[in-house]
């Protein structure tokens, strides 16, 4: 005879938010956002815009994303946690220095900032649209997960950093 498990409320809720929580990981995210943007391009010509001295624009979004994203991850390299997104539960210590002054979430950050370059490089009004849900999609399936666990393992200071640095910039 098979036995059923009674689930109370709270287990089912949390049961649906693993469900939903971290799909894909923030690096094949940024590159499959990265190929539908220029797939919508090519796919609406008209939208197309001219931008000038494109190539140094272009330059410049690309280099201020990846300093900010290497300076993220040069932090928890130094600090000898995890730099893997796919396990937060690894973190051996909460990072509130050098980027993670100004952003909780430098890495991200920098990846937003790539983003806006291959935009501003495909320069298609439609393109653009690609930005915000990259960070709705990360803001759900990525950073809200590893906030409930920075939670749990750092229950007094992570509220209190998280009071004072904003998400994102």
């Amino acid at each position: 005879m098979k036995q059923h498990r009674i689930e109370t409320p709270a287990q089912a809720q949390q049961q649906r938010q693993s469900a939903l929580d971290v799909k894909i990981p923030p690096g094949p995210l940024t590159a499959l956002v990265a190929a539908l943007m220029w797939l919508v391009a090519w796919a609406l010509p008209e939208l197309h815009f001219f931008l000038p001295a494109k190539t140094i624009f272009v330059a410049g979004l690309a280099l201020v994303g990846a300093v900010i994203a290497a300076a993220g991850i040069v932090s928890f390299r130094v600090a000898k946690t995890t730099v893997n997104p796919m396990k937060p539960e690894r973190a051996s210590s909460l990072i509130v220095s050098g980027p993670y002054k100004y952003t909780r979430n430098p890495m991200y950050v920098g990846m937003v900032f790539a983003l806006l370059g291959w935009a501003a490089f495909l320069s298609n009004f439609a393109a653009l649209a690609g930005i915000p849900l990259f960070i709705l999609y990360l803001n759900r399936f990525q950073i809200e997960p590893e906030e409930r666990v920075l939670d749990k393992l750092f229950p007094h200071e992570f509220p209190r950093y998280r009071a004072k640095v904003r998400r994102w910039l």
